[in-house]
């Protein structure tokens, strides 16, 4: 997986998930998303010695949101990215956000026990994504992991999981 379609891709689809709604009201500040999952989690779903480092940012302004994210490499190679949207100022609400993304991805199927809603999905073969969603003090969040193809929800369950839990 490249670091830079990963990412995108996962950046992409959270702003996909969000309506324009809501009003501006200000909210608590944001994790240091690396911090939400570590390397060391990574690399037990990997089986490689994995680091970490913070990703670009992303906003939009249709939608309030905001992106962080953290890569994550091993061997020289990224292994994946973890996104966090935050939603300031939107009420949109998870069901909301993962039935947008269900809608733009072709086969994504909900995943039960993530937050307030999850969806996985298979990328055109190039990258899997698992997306958990939930409010945190008022504010719309959608919390991504994108990897390889190949990772199966099972091996994304136990990181997105983690993030979401730790947002």
């Amino acid at each position: 997986m490249r670091t830079n379609q990963g990412i995108v891709a996962i950046i992409a689809i959270a702003f996909l998930a969000a309506g324009c709604s809501g009003d501006k009201s200000a909210a608590a500040p944001v994790k240091e998303v690396c911090s939400l999952l570590s390397g060391d989690a990574v690399a037990k779903v990997t089986a490689k010695q994995v680091t970490s480092k913070p990703g670009p940012e992303q906003n939009a302004a249709a939608n309030g949101g905001k992106a962080k994210s953290c890569v994550y490499s091993a061997d020289g190679k990224d292994v994946g990215a973890l996104a966090v949207t935050r939603y300031e100022g939107n009420t949109v609400k998870p069901a909301e956000m993962i039935a947008a993304i269900k809608a733009k991805k072709p086969g994504a199927v909900e995943v039960a026990g993530i937050g307030e809603g999850a969806v996985y999905y298979v990328d055109a073969g190039k990258a899997a994504t698992l997306a958990g969603a939930k409010v945190v003090q008022g504010v719309p969040m959608l919390v991504s992991y994108a990897g390889p193809a190949k990772m199966t929800q099972e091996m994304m369950i136990p990181l997105v999981k983690q993030a979401v839990d730790a947002s």
